[in-house]
């Protein structure tokens, strides 16, 4: 019956131990540290305007760069394409059909990393002479082309563009007149 007593004291004393130690644990507080996006925000100086944050992450071949208004009127035509599925999403996919000669409109994000996954592109739609500009974020056209992943590069067929062919000709002459800082000859 003692070492009972005993076993029970025991217990007590480590729980009454235990609270003692998590005060210890409050008393001492860390100095929080700094996110990686305030630091970003302080580097560009406009935290209040979240178009330049986009812009500051842009490749240097990212041109011709699509202006906001092009930019969203573009996306809304990339959710409509893919919703129609005349949509073609990805490196892979995209390449294929400029191959096969595929028409239409192509766009590519311009926040892509490393810069030689998508080098190759411009040139080759050049030469296919299919319309091409850039819009600033991954993250806002993989959301267009209703995906839950950012995406590099889409092209709107215009094969199955029944439904928004007066859209895709607007916008292709738009991107058309977009000023491009190297043109192939």
């Amino acid at each position: 019956m003692g070492s009972e007593k005993k076993r029970t004291r025991e217990a007590e004393a480590e729980a009454l131990e235990t609270p003692k130690k998590k005060e210890k644990k409050t008393k001492k507080e860390k100095t929080p540290k700094k996110e990686k996006d305030e630091n970003v925000s302080a580097d560009t100086g406009d935290a209040a305007h979240p178009e330049t944050e986009k812009l500051v992450y842009l490749s240097p071949i990212s041109s011709p760069m699509a202006d906001p208004k092009l930019a969203k009127k573009i996306l809304k035509l990339v959710t409509k394409a893919a919703k129609a599925k005349a949509l073609r999403r990805g490196i892979k996919e995209v390449a294929k059909a400029v191959r096969k000669q595929g028409k239409g409109l192509c766009v590519i994000a311009g926040d892509i990393f490393p810069i030689d996954v998508i080098s190759g592109f411009p040139v080759a739609l050049e030469e296919a002479r299919i319309p091409y500009c850039y819009v600033p974020q991954k993250v806002d056209l993989g959301a267009a082309a209703l995906t839950k992943r950012p995406t590099s590069i889409v092209l709107v067929s215009a094969d199955k563009a029944a439904d928004f062919k007066d859209e895709l000709e607007s916008c292709a002459a738009a991107v058309s007149k977009l000023p491009v800082l190297y043109k192939l000859s």
